[in-house]
């Protein structure tokens, strides 16, 4: 018997309190050093939620040990992951009484019990709701995520499950002048992102309606020989972890762009050229460079995901969802037309999904 098409019914995002320009960024860390501020005043990015620590009495915001950044995530994940998760959910026109499996995914911190077992105590969801955690796989892993909760979805037709992405970057932010950490700490921002698929058939409407897309097909890549390029690892001078982006990545993600699109794309009867609408990571302003010239794309096809680079950063395993979110906003999707979801990260790893209105 034929399964279903999950649909995405709903989707809902959410951010930290703080925002800041990237000059608020430099001012308030006291970096003087011209090569740090060109890298953080030309990546692209306008503003970012951030989390900084307080300021002592001199103005001096003060590094903050690997156990306070671990309770900043906890913090940050269960209020900017409640929120997005709400979202999400009235968007869907459902509630968390409707919610029967989540599947969380987090690569800025560890927590034991998970997010998810965190998110059901917190917001009294059912005990009883289905959960998976999907932790450390970083910006690529919203796309892993959503191919975990395609599956549950498509197998339990009619019930509700959710991706949420929650991503506390701030709690993985080592200010240390160094050029190698600068390019982290001019590129990611906080946030937090949430969408709802259920599979019915004769489709899932959306609550406003519109139709909601059906996800199609997911493949994937892996770059062995870029396995350090992208990594979250410990420093030992400096007592915690710290991440790691090797300069040459946008180049290694954008030279393997095509064939993971060929290899999602084969057996469609599909050509890129059919893909009206492109949902791809917002990794940093060389990637998304990348991206379009290896796969021929427009500025108007990336019009999204340059966006929330400006406005926020680079938000990790959600900033595809933001982008979702934006592209339901304009109201120009209409049935029939495909998508692709793009998102790329450690591993080297690029992920795919196909989606169609």
């Amino acid at each position: 018997m034929p399964l279903t098409a999950p649909r995405l019914t709903g989707v809902g995002t959410a951010v930290s309190a703080t925002s800041y320009t990237q000059r608020e960024v430099l001012d308030a860390f006291q970096i003087t050093d011209p090569r740090v501020r060109s890298v953080f005043l030309n990546s692209a990015i306008e503003r970012r939620n951030l989390t900084l620590p307080a300021e002592d009495a001199r103005g001096v915001r003060a590094p903050e040990s690997q156990g306070d950044l671990l309770d900043k995530h906890k913090a940050l994940a269960l209020d900017m992951g409640g929120e997005a998760l709400r979202a999400c959910l009235k968007d869907a026109g459902a509630d968390l009484a409707d919610l029967r499996h989540l599947c969380c995914v987090t690569s800025t911190g560890f927590l034991t019990p998970g997010l998810s077992a965190l998110l059901i105590k917190d917001l009294g969801i059912d005990r009883h709701c289905g959960r998976a955690d999907i932790v450390g796989m970083g910006c690529n892993a919203g796309l892993n995520a959503l191919a975990v909760e395609a599956g549950w979805a498509a197998a339990h037709p009619g019930e509700l499950a959710v991706v949420l992405c929650v991503e506390a970057c701030s709690a993985a932010y080592a200010m240390d002048s160094t050029m190698r950490t600068a390019v982290v700490n001019s590129l990611f921002g906080d946030g937090a992102a949430a969408v709802a698929l259920r599979a019915e058939p004769g489709g899932a409407p959306r609550a406003d309606g519109r139709e909601s897309p059906a996800v199609l097909k997911f493949a994937s890549c892996v770059i062995p020989d870029a396995v350090d390029a992208m990594r979250y690892d410990w420093d030992r001078d400096l007592g915690r972890f710290s991440f790691f982006l090797d300069p040459q990545i946008p180049y290694v993600v954008g030279a393997h762009a095509e064939t993971v699109v060929d290899r999602l794309l084969a057996g469609t009867g599909l050509r890129g050229s059919d893909i009206r609408h492109w949902l791809v990571h917002s990794g940093g302003k060389k990637v998304i460079d990348a991206v379009v010239v290896n796969l021929g794309l427009t500025r108007h096809d990336v019009r999204h995901t340059v966006g929330v680079l400006r406005d926020h950063g680079n938000v990790s395993s959600g900033s595809f969802l933001f982008s979702y979110e934006r592209l339901l906003a304009e109201g120009v999707t209409r049935p029939g037309e495909h998508g692709v979801l793009m998102t790329m990260g450690p591993g080297s790893t690029i992920e795919t999904a196909l989606i169609r209105w």
